[in-house]
């Protein structure tokens, strides 16, 4: 790996015939190759895991809040966050009566 000098950001390999020259992306300053370089990438999967939680499990890590059920109107539930569009949207608030066991939603 190469850095600019001028704003210490990434080199990056100039395409074309040869490869002579690395540049910078952000200043765009160009780096004459005087040695030879090996331009490589690896890929790592990462498995995303599923967390279920039984009734139980529920009950005893989940916070919970003040909030009217719209089922049964019980004033009590438990809540979780979860990121269910893209990463520039807000997170979805889920709700579960402690009561009835419905579950609803709120957008951020």
């Amino acid at each position: 790996m190469k850095f600019c000098e001028k704003c210490g950001n990434l080199l990056v390999a100039k395409h074309g015939r040869k490869l002579t020259h690395l540049v910078c992306r952000k200043c765009g300053k160009e780096y004459k190759i005087h040695e030879k370089i090996m331009i490589s990438e690896e890929i790592h999967d990462q498995k995303k895991g599923v967390v279920v939680m039984g009734k139980d499990e529920m009950q005893s890590d989940l916070p919970t809040t003040h909030i009217i059920c719209p089922e049964c109107e019980h004033g009590e539930a438990f809540w979780w966050m979860q990121q269910t569009r893209s990463a520039d949207e807000p997170p979805t608030l889920f709700y579960k009566c402690k009561k009835c066991n419905h579950s609803w939603r709120s957008y951020g």
